[in-house]
């Protein structure tokens, strides 16, 4: 299991101060499994790990296959959810340098449609020219700029490139069970399709086929992140004691740090891999709890590299933050570092020595300096980074932040704030029904 240590953080609050909001963090998790809370149309992800069947796997598992025996590279068309975790999932569990060698058994897997940049976007088509490529184009209404218009052009160029029949096995949609544009393209062009439920939000459908069907797609066990992840709903259950339940302590210490006036929680990895997993933590917390005038604004680095870059400002800067060390205990391969005769660079005292054991001093070290200078840190330790390890952090993070963002008295499952550049963007753009709108921000932009 993972385990959550949060003793450098609650050595910075009141004795007590966590214990205290136990209350309310058991009834915040009570109110999701009622039903009660705010966003409740959105609670299909709190027992999903439990009701995911072996069938339900097989029939990813086979579409899978049928893209992997099909395709060179395969492009995840979708935005926000709706590719970051299938994303910080694949990163973590690839070969770093996947780019550079030959891997013959498992195609490339791209990402698209989270952007509008040209330049992205054409260098991409250029590098599919000649290939045998597939799509997975993820989207509950089929309207979502950036992600229509990448699937547009890449619906496009497959057709091009294999023809209109080869095109219908190898692109997928993951849309609405019945309506939207998604559903209609994909029901008269006769693909393949898996739904999102109606019940769960981008952010929290990493183990729906949002993640699920890129991932495996990749080459990896999505059964060992399921299980993974249903290891970890029994052990934040409701009715699993305070001080044992791991998401309703790390729910319950990041509240009162957030009272004590710390507003920036830095998520940190000491593993190149968990970058991505950084970004997806990002978008979870950010769009869950970012509302009202509330929420502690999620940041993240990747150490040792910030160290030499963000650290100073760790270190020095303004204390209202606080760090989340996700620590790997043992990594997947060993280098030891070798001795030198002349000893110009002084490492000789590092000889033979695993680089994973001068990693951890660094972490414990760095540690112990940003303790020492004012900065509280919650550390979650993982056995190994691999498909299980991930299904059990992702749902703790998960079931944690509905539990604080009900602490924090939000609706941790809509995102108005993310609509307010769509409807400039559209309006600058002169789409048809935003006539007033456009002719109001030409008016602005002219005053």
């Amino acid at each position: 299991m993972i385990k959550l240590d949060i003793t450098k953080a609650a050595s910075f609050l009141a004795d007590g101060a966590v214990d205290a909001l136990e209350a309310q963090v058991k009834a915040a998790q009570q109110s999701l499994e009622d039903g009660t809370c705010p966003g409740n149309d959105f609670l299909g992800w709190l027992h999903l790990p439990s009701s995911i069947t072996p069938e339900f796997i097989q029939e990813i598992q086979d579409c899978a296959n049928v893209l992997r025996e099909n395709c060179e590279a395969i492009v995840v068309a979708g935005i926000g959810g709706s590719y970051l975790g299938a994303k910080c999932v694949i990163e973590a569990l690839s070969n770093t340098f996947a780019w550079l060698v030959a891997d013959k058994k498992n195609p490339t897997i791209l990402f698209a449609g989270n952007n509008i940049g040209e330049d992205y976007l054409y260098e991409l088509t250029e590098y599919l020219k000649g290939k045998k490529f597939g799509v997975i184009n993820i989207s509950k209404s089929g309207t979502t700029t950036e992600t229509a218009l990448a699937f547009r052009l890449l619906k496009k160029q497959c057709e091009d490139q294999c023809g209109k029949e080869m095109a219908k096995n190898v692109i997928v949609a993951v849309t609405d069970a019945v309506k939207g544009a998604a559903r209609t393209c994909a029901t008269k062009e006769g693909y393949k399709t898996f739904v999102i439920p109606d019940n769960v939000g981008g952010r929290f459908s990493v183990l729906t086929p949002v993640g699920l069907l890129p991932i495996a797609c990749a080459g990896f066990d999505i059964c060992k992140l399921v299980e993974g992840a249903q290891k970890m709903e029994v052990a934040c259950g409701k009715d699993v004691p305070f001080a044992e339940n791991p998401a309703a302590q790390y729910a319950a210490v990041r509240n009162a740090l957030y009272q004590n006036g710390k507003k920036i929680e830095i998520m940190v990895n000491y593993q190149p891999k968990l970058h991505f997993f950084s970004e997806w933590w990002k978008q979870l917390y950010g769009e869950s709890e970012g509302k009202d005038l509330k929420g502690i604004f999620p940041a993240s680095c990747d150490f040792t590299t910030d160290l030499h870059s963000m650290g100073q400002w760790i270190q020095k800067g303004e204390r209202t933050i606080y760090e989340t060390v996700i620590s790997i205990e043992k990594p997947a391969n060993k280098v030891l570092f070798p001795s030198d005769e002349e000893n110009l660079d002084g490492l000789n005292f590092l000889a033979g020595k695993r680089v994973d054991e001068v990693n951890k001093m660094a972490e414990l070290g760095t540690q112990l300096a940003h303790v020492d200078g004012g900065v509280p840190n919650i550390r979650i330790s993982v056995p190994e980074l691999n498909a299980y390890y991930l299904g059990q952090l992702i749902y703790f993070f998960e079931i944690a932040c509905g539990i604080s963002g009900n602490v924090l008295g939000v609706n941790p499952f809509n995102q108005p704030g993310v609509e307010a550049y769509k409807k400039n963007m559209f309006a600058l753009l002169e789409k048809p029904g935003y006539e007033a709108e456009t002719e109001a921000i030409k008016k602005r932009l002219a005053e």
